[in-house]
């Protein structure tokens, strides 16, 4: 089992690069460890982690994740190298995307790819058993997401039984503010109802909306803390203005420190 794992913030692409920009240096400065991206349908993580390193020294940048059924690894690598981005601060963070059938052999051929051309580190974005063995075993490490603690805590100490050097983040959707409630609850409805989460989550035998935190909830990140080498607080926000995201950097870093 893990002791208290790093802290991170964690956003989507549709930020864009000028947000992203604004945001990392506070995160840098507020003591976070990284910034993670979600890379989103017709918005590029890369190129908004490219803009937030410009403006950073030592935040950890990492991608959560590229879908490397549409983004294949020599894409990826390619775009590494134009935007210039700092590998010895870049996590890779892959994951199957919409793909099922020869999932597994995708991700772990893309990985092994992204990990010769890159000295970057590279995780696995990853639900079932098979994925998060094979991402143990071939990769860095793990991202995993829509977890409750004590479930967390079992999957990290898994990966760790497959490697021991495993590196296992866990990904959890945050509203520091009540006015944000509302799409945190919409978020988690519409990961209910998608059928590959539905069956995870009926396999574990927990909710969506049993995996976040709310509002009132700021303790619960020190439980997820002790659950993995790094917690990411993807930040669910009432708006999206850089003051919106601002203000949920200041709340989490409060409620961390609690």
């Amino acid at each position: 089992m893990t002791g208290t794992g790093a802290l991170s913030i964690g956003v989507a692409a549709a930020v864009g690069p000028e947000l992203a920009a604004r945001l990392a240096p506070a995160i840098e400065a507020a003591g976070f460890h990284a910034l993670w991206v979600n890379d989103t349908s017709g918005d590029d993580a890369l190129e908004v982690l490219a803009a937030a390193a410009r403006e950073t020294e030592s935040l950890v940048l990492a991608t959560g994740v590229v879908p490397v059924d549409r983004r294949p690894p020599a894409e990826i690598l390619d775009r590494v190298s134009a935007l210039a981005l700092p590998e010895d601060r870049l996590v890779l963070g892959i994951g199957s995307g919409g793909r099922r059938e020869g999932a597994l052999a995708l991700v772990g051929d893309a990985a092994a790819a992204l990990r010769a051309g890159s000295s970057a580190r590279v995780v696995v974005g990853a639900l079932g058993p098979k994925m998060r063995r094979l991402g143990a075993a071939a990769s860095d490490g793990l991202l995993l997401s829509w977890l409750t603690p004590g479930v967390a805590a079992r999957q990290t100490d898994a990966a760790h039984e497959v490697a021991a050097d495993a590196y296992v983040a866990v990904y959890v959707r945050t509203a520091l503010d009540a006015d944000a409630e509302p799409r945190l609850e919409r978020e988690a409805a519409a990961y209910a109802s998608y059928p590959a989460y539905a069956a995870n989550f009926a396999r574990l035998g927990i909710g969506a909306i049993d995996t976040v935190i709310r509002s009132d909830q700021g303790a619960r990140i020190a439980a997820y803390r002790a659950s993995a080498d790094e917690v990411v607080l993807r930040a669910i926000t009432a708006g999206e203005t850089a003051d919106d995201y601002l203000r949920f950097v200041d709340a989490a870093r409060a409620a961390a420190a609690r």
